[in-house]
């Protein structure tokens, strides 16, 4: 077991010989790995062991991409740390072999051999998806880590959006296990309130996600052009957020889109707070809690109490209440009953749950698009912009086969297909 900084938390790590480093808050087993809280990478890693600020403490430093990341640990014993640098050493010393015989190969002969060596015929028959095979249309979005892009599929015609994440960002930031969970994720599940993932692959320095294109905009595109949302309209839009909920629970998944206040063990009851907040929102017009000052604003969270606009009715209030309670223990859906204990609320009253699944339910809202293409509903902020997507060469710069980014280190095995389970 290895502790790590900054607060000395224990993990359990496993080292595997691709380099992966990967933290687990209980001891994992072989059987049944849950999903990492972080995961490393040692290729061309440097090592330095030293005894602060703890005995038998060493440090991991690697040079990614143009960002040099340092990871500290300590363990019990010094022959304990011998081991565990030591076999890190020798992992990263046989990645670094791996990598030199690569460069060494001339890129111009056997290519065919080659693209057919790297088809991952482990995870899909069909072929593996590259930037090529999009045409890029519209830009739909942009944040910190990356874009998304309406895309055509050249061969079916089909239209998608393409998350594009930068790898930089997402290993600077240190989000590569977030990254990885939520590609396992979506690998894994199917819901109708859930956004399907169709492909996923990546290039040098890009992460891409082929998702199912819903071009009536999002939530909150309309909710701050309408400000505030009916009851009625809450509901129907709460009853689909219960019911995704609800099933990534049964799954063990646990879906956590929220700021960490405190050192605590998330359990489920966190994501009824999330609810709370957003029903919150669309019901009254604001958020329940709000200062400028982040500080400020996690010691309104902390310890205030939520107060509620006169023209709320007395069920959504006993919702929002309850759902917005602090202890997760004392909220509503935090007992042994999770989502169940919301449904049968009274602000769900009449609400027939397997008819909100089968989507039988008649929204209160219909986009008005004219076609597949129509992004209306989308700030014109982004689909005004000219993309400029540049698809990766057949050979980077470094000599490797572009076809090859399966066995980089910090994503693995990352690409995929649904046509498998279609």
């Amino acid at each position: 077991m290895l502790f790590i900084a900054v607060n000395w938390r224990p993990r359990y790590f496993l080292l595997k010989t691709d380099g992966s480093f990967i933290g687990y808050k209980e001891k994992p087993q072989d059987a049944d790995l849950p999903y990492p809280l972080n995961n490393f990478s040692v290729a061309k890693c440097q090592l330095m062991k030293t005894e602060r600020p703890k005995p038998n403490t060493f440090i991991i430093r690697c040079l990614q991409w143009t960002t040099v990341i340092e990871r500290t640990f300590h363990v019990d014993s010094p022959d304990e740390r011998d081991e565990w640098t030591e076999a890190i050493q020798m992992v990263a010393d046989k990645l670094q072999r791996q990598e030199e015989e690569r460069i060494q190969c001339s890129p111009t002969s056997n290519i065919d051999n080659m693209v057919e060596e790297e088809m991952d015929i482990s995870t899909t028959h069909h072929k593996r998806k590259t930037m090529s095979d999009f045409d890029y249309l519209k830009l739909l979005g942009k944040g910190t880590f990356g874009k998304v892009i309406l895309v055509r599929e050249k061969a079916s015609g089909k239209y998608y959006a393409m998350k594009i994440l930068k790898k930089e960002v997402i290993i600077a930031k240190d989000e590569v296990a977030h990254t990885l969970t939520e590609s396992r994720v979506l690998k894994n599940t199917r819901h109708p309130f859930l956004t399907s993932l169709k492909y996923s692959f990546q290039t040098k320095d890009r992460l891409c996600f082929v998702m199912e294109y819903v071009n009536g905009g999002e939530l909150f595109f309309h909710l701050s052009r309408e400000r505030v949302f009916s009851e009625e309209r809450t509901r129907f839009y709460g009853a689909e957020i219960v019911s995704a909920l609800d099933y990534l629970h049964s799954a063990k998944i646990v879906y956590r889109d929220l700021k960490v206040l405190e050192d605590n063990d998330y359990g489920r009851a966190v994501d009824w707070w999330g609810l709370g907040v957003v029903t919150y929102e669309m019901m009254c017009g604001r958020l329940p809690f709000y200062n400028q000052d982040h500080e400020k604003l996690f010691e309104l969270i902390l310890m205030e109490d939520i107060k509620f606009p006169r023209t709320l009715s007395a069920d959504a209030k006993s919702l929002l209440s309850g759902l917005l309670i602090k202890d997760p223990n004392k909220r509503l859906g935090g007992g042994p009953d999770d989502a169940k204990e919301i449904m049968r609320h009274s602000f769900f009253s009449g609400v027939d749950w397997q008819d909100v699944y089968d989507k039988k339910l008649v929204p209160p809202f219909k986009p008005q698009v004219t076609s597949e293409t129509d992004t209306r509903y989308f700030d014109e902020e982004f689909t005004a912009q000219t993309i400029t997507i540049t698809p990766p060469e057949k050979f980077d710069e470094d000599g490797m086969d572009c076809l090859d980014n399966e066995r980089r280190p910090h994503f693995p095995q990352f690409s995929y297909s649904a046509s498998g389970r279609e």
